[in-house]
């Protein structure tokens, strides 16, 4: 009896261990992929950059007025920001929902609709606990990389916000919501801020922008064709997405995407056919019966590629900063020649005023000087119209003259420093 209880005792105890079944739901398409997480040796890859911005390059924009003209100076907010993914498009393109479909839900404070709902700036950034947080806050705050935004006004600032919450997907990104670009030019007057140059402001720190389109709203604005003209210079982070495009047929949707290619081909001066994404970027299944079968693969494949570009920002999250700082050390020497080169042609005693309203009249000339005698790409100098603008607020007698040392130490960290840089760092999502 006593080794029947031993038996049975033993046998309950390998039933206990044996594994049950378990029903496991299907993973959303962050999970379902890895998204690679940086190692620790990205900081020190960073904290190179912020030494020679600070040593090199910081000493030669504010000498020659490099953040009143182009670009703010940058704070160490900016070189530890999560990369960064900016949607624009016309009202009702699918801006707002596109960003549900990545997340799996509702950012705090979005509103979705027919009518234009999204009236401000939205940055949804990853965070302990779900909340919005007004945009005069964000801009004072030292750890977030909004402080540039203080220029544009406490007007903008009123229309701009941040909507934190705890998630995978913005642990690694954070994603940029705009209010839908207007079609009137009664509309667009009544703005209270620059918008373009907000746009250009974001556009400048983004790592990706998604232009999207909808079937039915192919025309481009004027706004529409400001803002995408404001884009100039970061035309390598676009991406054109035709949303909503299960609201069609086959041949409708054939139609659409030419007449989509021609309207670009006329907006963005590149001879190369910019990539499209085509879909349907919502929790509603593809509607196969408009579609048909293969619109419906399509549409999938179509998808999968721009969630993969979109999960790949991570990973090239390094190269990216790099990447940036040397094209804002090529434009800040461009500025530094233009300044003494102006500062030169003034006189120095008498017909100031006079002179300095010939070299306003004449900059895109005076461009073309500094060009030849520099030998530098004419696709690296500012807009002219920009410049002119901000000019008119200096006496350029009042300018630095050219400072040899100041563009030879730029031009060794570009020649030497920042090679070492990566020499000694190898890419940390290797």
């Amino acid at each position: 009896m006593f080794m029947f209880l031993i038996c049975l005792i033993d046998l309950l105890a390998k039933l206990a261990v044996v594994p049950q079944p378990q029903v496991t739901a299907k993973a959303p398409w962050y999970k379902s992929k890895s998204i690679i997480k940086p190692q620790v040796n990205v900081v020190t890859i960073v904290d190179g950059l912020k030494r020679l911005y600070t040593e090199k390059l910081k000493p030669l924009e504010v000498t020659y007025r490099f953040n009143d003209f182009a670009s703010p100076v940058l704070t160490n907010s900016d070189f530890d920001a999560k990369p960064m993914v900016m949607l624009l498009g016309q009202y009702s393109t699918g801006k707002t929902t596109f960003i549900k479909h990545l997340l799996g839900c509702d950012y705090p404070g979005a509103h979705i609709g027919p009518e234009p709902t999204t009236d401000r700036f939205v940055v949804a950034m990853s965070g302990p606990d779900e909340r919005t947080i007004p945009g005069n806050t964000m801009a004072v705050q030292a750890d977030m990389p909004f402080n540039g935004l203080t220029s544009f006004g406490g007007a903008f600032l009123s229309k701009f916000e941040c909507s934190q919450m705890p998630h995978p997907v913005l642990d690694q990104i954070t994603l940029v919501d705009t209010p839908g670009v207007l079609s009137g030019e009664k509309q667009r007057m009544q703005r209270s801020y620059d918008f373009t140059g907000v746009i250009s402001w974001f556009a400048s720190k983004c790592d990706m922008i998604l232009l999207l389109f909808d079937p039915h709203k192919l025309d481009i604005s004027d706004e529409f064709k400001r803002v995408i003209t404001s884009l100039r210079g970061n035309e390598d982070k676009i991406r054109v997405v035709l949303n909503k495009a299960d609201q069609v047929d086959t041949q409708q949707l054939m139609r659409v995407y030419g007449a989509l290619m021609w309207s670009l081909g006329k907006v963005l001066n590149t001879p190369e056919v910019v990539r499209v994404y085509i879909g349907s970027f919502n929790d509603k299944p593809i509607n196969e019966a408009a579609v048909g079968p293969i619109g419906k693969e399509l549409f999938e494949k179509e998808q999968n590629d721009l969630l993969a570009d979109l999960m790949d920002i991570p990973k090239k999250a390094c190269d990216r900063k790099i990447n940036e700082f040397v094209k804002r050390a090529r434009a800040a020497k461009i500025n530094a020649y233009i300044m003494s080169h102006l500062r030169k042609e003034m006189p120095a005693m008498m017909g100031k005023s006079k002179a300095q309203q010939r070299l306003m009249d004449n900059l895109q000339e005076e461009f073309g000087k500094v060009q030849r005698e520099f030998h530098l790409p004419a696709g690296d100098f500012p807009s002219v119209e920009h410049f002119r603008e901000v000019l008119g607020g200096y006496n350029i007698d009042k300018f630095e003259k050219l400072k040899p040392k100041m563009i030879q130490a730029v031009d060794d960290m570009l020649g030497y420093d920042i090679p070492d840089l990566l020499k000694k760092f190898r890419n940390p999502y290797d």
